[in-house]
């Protein structure tokens, strides 16, 4: 899976928040909203989330740890690796005679 520059995730973060803070003081004001859900599009293609708030977290979470934890901890998902092997069933034989 390829990531995102931590440049441009911190950057686009940034971009989200302070958009959020205008948007918050001004809801009523069209562009302003406007430009905010763009921030928000943004920010949900480059950490690939629906929501744009997911994408916040998600880049929050990608910014604070290393490419291969945040990885490992994608949709908690268990990792390949991590889970206990089990051994395979026996294998089952008919007991039916063949004519």
């Amino acid at each position: 899976m390829l990531l995102p520059a931590k440049a441009e995730v911190a950057r686009q973060l940034r971009r989200y928040r302070a958009w959020e803070r205008v948007m918050l003081a001004s809801p009523h004001d069209r562009t302003v909203r406007a430009t905010f859900e763009d921030s928000g599009y943004t920010l949900c293609v480059l950490m690939g989330k629906r929501c744009a708030r997911e994408a916040a977290d998600a880049a929050e979470r990608y910014l604070r740890s290393t490419p291969a934890g945040y990885l490992r901890e994608q949709d908690g998902r268990p990792q390949p690796g991590r889970l206990a092997r089990r051994t395979p069933p026996p294998e089952r034989r008919s007991t039916a005679s063949s004519p």
